[in-house]
């Protein structure tokens, strides 16, 4: 398989409500740093992003956190992109917040519209396309209602598009269903995810609901990337195809239904270019069967 002449057209295509995207997108979260945690190079980046949009990806996941001493990843994307060409989706999320010291924060259902307007300062929009609710770890399973809502409003108030949903349970999706429609959910999820993870994914395909999964490429060390200790079915799959285990991790994810979106994010131009590549790999029933982990089952191959 040549990344060179592999476009996002290979992965194919979902609606998140009126939106059409293709099924591989790219993450804006790693644009912003180096993996040493230095400052990420400015051009590099903004290089990056345009050649993802040369390359077919017309879906964007950022958020106004995603910054790091010297660089923004709104700010690049606004930067690289504006004007934006249509069709492209820009996806963000809220109610996490990080001061200029780099602290964490998180909003009340009041203080959501003022997250909602930092994106759209920074992007240069006045609307924004898709705003996910990232929940906070110690809302576990407990009501969402008051911040989904919040954001229900703005989006009657034509501030954003569509909903989503971000680092929810099968039960916080039907809460928030019944407030306002939801086009996609994010979550944690892969190759090595736990049966309890498996849920929510299903439940979204059942639903018509995209599922989004982020930590889709890495291994153990998640943002860290994929360490010494590779999924065993990934590595042999990858070694007889010739590919990379992240190409067959996201080849993986495609798999899964085509409800399911990859953003897999890189500040490496050749790892863009492998990652979108990776949309044209087919696994066959017997490769995912050896990568399949416990409680998730193999999925169908893709045609």
């Amino acid at each position: 398989m040549t990344s060179e002449t592999v476009t996002a057209d290979a992965a194919g295509t979902w609606t998140l409500g009126d939106l059409t995207v293709r099924r591989m997108g790219f993450g804006a979260m790693r644009l912003t740093s180096r993996a040493d945690g230095g400052p990420s190079d400015r051009e590099r980046a903004i290089a990056v992003l345009r050649r993802a949009v040369e390359l077919g990806v017309n879906h964007i996941d950022t958020a106004a956190f995603y910054f790091s001493p010297l660089r923004s990843a709104n700010e690049l994307i606004n930067t690289a992109l504006a004007p934006y060409p249509d069709g492209l989706v820009i996806a963000t999320k809220v109610w996490p917040a990080r001061d200029p010291s780099g602290q964490w924060w998180w909003a009340s259902p009041d203080q959501l519209r003022g997250q909602v307007e930092e994106n759209l300062r920074q992007l240069g929009r006045d609307h924004l396309d898709l705003v996910n609710l990232r929940l906070p770890p110690s809302v576990g399973e407990g009501p969402i209602s008051d911040h989904f809502g919040a954001l229900a409003e703005l989006r009657d108030a034509g501030l954003i598009r569509h909903l989503g949903l971000s680092n929810v349970g099968v039960g916080q999706l039907a809460e928030a269903r019944a407030i306002a429609p939801v086009v996609c959910v994010q979550n944690a999820y892969g190759v090595d995810a736990p049966a309890e993870q498996h849920a929510v994914p299903r439940a979204c395909g059942e639903q018509g609901v995209a599922f989004v999964p982020f930590f889709a490429i890495e291994g153990a060390g998640r943002e860290a990337g994929a360490d010494a200790d590779e999924h065993a079915g990934v590595a042999a799959v990858a070694a007889a195809r010739g590919v990379s285990p992240a190409q067959v991790r996201l080849a993986w994810t495609l798999h899964q239904g085509p409800h399911v979106l990859a953003i897999p994010g890189t500040g490496d131009p050749g790892h863009l270019a492998e990652n979108v590549a990776a949309g044209a790999l087919r696994l066959t029933g017997d490769e995912l069967a050896r990568i399949a982990s416990p409680g998730q089952g193999t999925g169908a191959p893709r045609r």
